[in-house]
This record gives structure tokens, sequence and C-alpha cells, in this order.
């Protein structure tokens, strides 16, 4: 009998989940809240092919409300160029470590590659349209942050040290790579919308906003601590409709 009640229980709760597949695209970038002084200009952003495909399942929690929990891969990657001045760094030149406030500039490749679980509460508009917020919750399966400084100069220490310049060339560019120092968990709010177009098909948008920084709280050359902002804009497929 408790085998039964258990069953008729489970069956209960899993024929009211909608269940739905989404894909989409990441649109945004991994920076400081507000550009800092030490940097001057961004002379280039690079999005990549940052592609997100989830399976999330629905389920009515009262009325207008539900539940809403998924299970999504993604990348969010980027490439950015800019000028800066008296910008803190570490880097290699010519097999020699070098740290101090750097003058020029600074190209950096960021790529991430994560398994990322939404929670989130949703609230139905109407038949067509539902609003969704909540939280995030991603590991990075692979991690990188690395690029080199180039046309300008390097005051060792502080701005008052030795002055060594860089170049564009490869053997007078410093570079670096500070992917050991990201962490491999980042924690965020979410919201977004859900708009049913047609039959089962749908297009949807989110906003993900980090609020853990990617790197670790003992990594301190970075003086800005950045966080991963982005928008998410795809299509819903609705694999059931209970």
């Amino acid at each position: 009998m408790g085998c039964l009640s258990l069953n008729s229980m489970a069956d209960s709760f899993l024929k009211d989940i909608k269940l739905q597949a989404r894909i989409g695209y990441n649109l945004g970038g991994t920076a400081p809240i507000g550009l800092p002084a030490t940097i001057r200009l961004l002379e280039s952003y690079k999005l990549h092919n940052n592609v997100t495909i989830e399976l999330d399942g629905r389920k009515t929690i009262d009325g207008k409300w539900s539940a809403l929990v998924g299970l999504r891969a993604e990348n969010k990657d980027m490439d950015v160029d800019a000028k800066v001045k008296n910008y803190h760094m570490e880097m290699i030149r010519g097999g020699e470590s070098l740290e101090g406030v750097f003058t020029g500039y600074v190209q950096t490749q960021v790529r991430q590659w994560m398994i990322t679980l939404p929670i989130q509460a949703t609230y139905d508009v109407n038949d067509r349209i539902q609003l969704r917020m909540g939280l995030y919750m991603s590991y990075l399966l692979s991690k990188d942050f690395e690029g080199s400084v180039y046309d300008g100069h390097l005051r060792v220490g502080d701005p008052t040290g030795p002055r060594i310049e860089m170049g564009s060339d490869p053997g007078t560019r410093g570079i670096y790579d500070f992917s050991e120092h990201m962490r491999r968990f980042q924690v965020g709010i979410s919201a977004g919308i859900d708009c049913n177009i047609y039959r089962s098909f749908g297009l949807y948008a989110d906003l993900n906003w980090g609020l853990n920084g990617i790197f670790k709280r003992s990594f301190k050359t970075i003086e800005q601590t950045l966080y991963p902002v982005y928008g998410t804009f795809g299509v819903i497929y609705r694999i059931s409709k209970h």
C-alpha cells in the first residue's frame, strides 16, 4: 500500500510539469561595474559563438504562479582591447616576471564553458506571456583569462618605479595568464520573459547578473571585481503541455 501511495503521489506531481527546451545566444561581457579611471577607452570588443542550450521543467504552484528548474550548457566568451593608464598588472616578458602599473593597451581573451542550474519563480501574465525571476548557479568546466600588454610602458612596483617599454611585436609584449585564479562556481540573479508565438514554439529573453566576481577573493592583481553580466535571446520549444 505504501509503494502504491508513493507512486500515486509521484504521478500526481509529475503530470503537471511542463517540459521545454531552449536554445539561445549570450550577449554581454565580464567587466567591472562602472568604468574605473584606470581604463581610459575600450578600443574593441568581440563576442564569440556564445550558445546556450537548456532543458527545464515548470510546475504550477498556485494559480498563475509556478516554479521552474532547469539545466543549461553554455559558454561566455569575449575578446576586449582597452587603453589604460596606471593599471596594476603582472606579466611575463622575455622569461622575466614583472609587476607594476602599466600605461598603454591591454588585450584580454576570456573563455568560460559551464553547466548552469537556474531556479526561478514564474508568473503567467496571460496565456502567451510568462515572467521569470530567480537565481542561478554555474560550474565552470573550462576557464581561461589571458592576454597581453603592448604599445606602452610599465612602471615596476609603483608609478615612480623603473620604466620598461612594451612594443607591439610578440617579443616586446608582456603576456599574462590568470586562468588558475578564476572561480569554478558562479552565482547570480536572473530575470526573463517567455512569449508563446505559435503552437509549441516561443521566444524568450533573459538577463543574468553575476553576484560574485570571476576571480577568487585571494587574487589581487586586477584591482576591480569583474562580474559576468549577460543577456540571452532565443527560441523555446514546448516538449509537453500538461
